[in-house]
């Protein structure tokens, strides 16, 4: 009898193993698999382009002149808003992930106003721009094609052009700085370190192999080191999508000159609104410094 019920024992443990091991199993090939899933569809989680574009520069009585610029699959959709003074700054201006063109026409107003010109485009597969659908290396392609326009086709000086980067489009704006030490400044909105540093900011994420998963890096924070022109960033100290404190991490690491403007309560889409003012005065203050600067310096 005693051995029987030890047999009955032993079999019971065993199947409690067996089923131990199969449960084990399904969570580790979901794991893989959603590890699988993250690395190789990541750009769906990165980029949410909108086609539609909501308003032109028309209808906020801004003069503008529609471009269209040869890319490898295609072309990209651009409005050129040219301001009516003379040898004026332009602001060749990066959206972010889920925004397109339609939606920077008042942003561009509020630059016109202060007798700034302004090239609005949008990167391949948001608007009217053609397809695929976009990633690191081809939104930074889309960058440095926005830019040769400006350049080659417009005949204006690097040393007269200011990147302006939201968002996503702060790395894509740090980017074409770092490859481009002669234009006029830099200046970046709400952006990040790195994506695998916003990834780490989620507690979900922070159960995966982030090094790993992540291959679309747009890894600011090694390249501001780098950088040989003025920048100034700008962050809403309420953000929650890209805390706060990311930028200050990209200014303590960017040489001189440089500049932090945290806006008191503002999130991720509100700082320019919310900081007024203050948020006009740092650019036309920005806008001063970068033509006061002696080329040979550049």
């Amino acid at each position: 009898m005693r051995n029987s019920k030890l047999i009955i024992n032993k079999l019971v443990s065993l199947g409690l193993l067996k089923h131990i091991l199969i449960i084990g199993s399904i969570f580790l090939t979901l794991y893989i698999g959603l590890c699988l899933f993250l690395r190789f569809w990541q750009t769906r989680l990165i980029f949410f382009p909108p086609a539609t574009i909501a308003i032109t520069p028309a209808e906020v009585n801004l003069r503008y002149e529609e471009v269209w610029l040869p890319v490898s699959t295609g072309k990209l959709h651009a409005w050129w808003i040219e301001s009516s003074k003379p040898d004026a700054p332009v602001l060749l201006y990066f959206h972010g992930n889920g925004s397109n063109i339609g939606d920077l026409v008042n942003r561009a107003s509020r630059f016109h106003d202060l007798g700034v010109s302004v090239l609005l485009f949008d990167y391949r597969g948001y608007g009217k721009s053609s397809a695929p659908f976009p990633n690191e290396a081809l939104v930074y392609e889309d960058a440095a094609t926005a830019l040769d326009y400006l350049t080659r086709s417009r005949n204006i000086d690097a040393q007269n052009i200011i990147l302006y980067g939201h968002s996503l489009g702060g790395a894509i704006a740090i980017e074409l700085a770092s490859k481009h030490p002669n234009l006029a400044g830099v200046i970046v909105e709400g952006t990040f370190t790195s994506i695998g540093a916003v990834a780490e900011e989620v507690s979900l994420y922070r159960l995966f192999p982030i090094d790993w998963i992540v291959t679309e890096k747009f890894d600011s924070l090694s390249k501001v080191r780098s950088l040989k022109m003025p920048a100034l960033f700008i962050h809403g100290t309420a953000d929650e999508v890209v805390p706060a404190k990311m930028s200050q991490q990209l200014y303590d690491a960017t040489p001189e000159p440089k500049k932090l403007l945290l806006i008191p309560n503002a999130g991720h889409n509100d700082a320019a609104s919310l900081g007024g003012e203050q948020y006009l005065e740092a650019l036309i203050e920005f806008l001063e410094k970068t033509r006061d600067l002696p080329r040979k310096n550049r």
